[in-house]
């Protein structure tokens, strides 16, 4: 097969290049096209947004069709980091259903 295949597809939710950012909410149109695609394609492909990354952005990420995310300063600024992975992944699930 001469196509390229891909694992993993990266939508920069933010303007590359430093942390803390906020999450653009513009680039949900962007995740829910690149879902299409993907789901077209037939192929098992992973779509991760990197960038301003919250309890309240990854439900919006969620929704379009994220489904791996990167999250730094919601980890690891918070006071308990391992609880706010608990708590992203939770809010990641109310995206799902809603």
């Amino acid at each position: 097969d001469s196509m390229l295949n891909f694992d993993l597809v990266l939508i920069m939710t933010v303007e590359p290049g430093f942390g803390g950012q906020a999450y653009m909410p513009e680039m949900a149109s962007k995740i829910a096209e690149a879902r299409k695609f993907i789901n077209g394609s037939g192929k098992n492909i992973y779509l991760q947004v990197d960038g301003g990354i919250n309890t309240d952005t990854i439900k919006s990420a969620c929704s379009a069709g994220a489904d791996v995310f990167v999250a730094g300063s919601a980890v690891f600024k918070a006071a308990n980091p391992a609880e706010a992975v608990e708590i992203l992944k939770q809010s990641a699930v109310q995206g799902l259903v809603s």
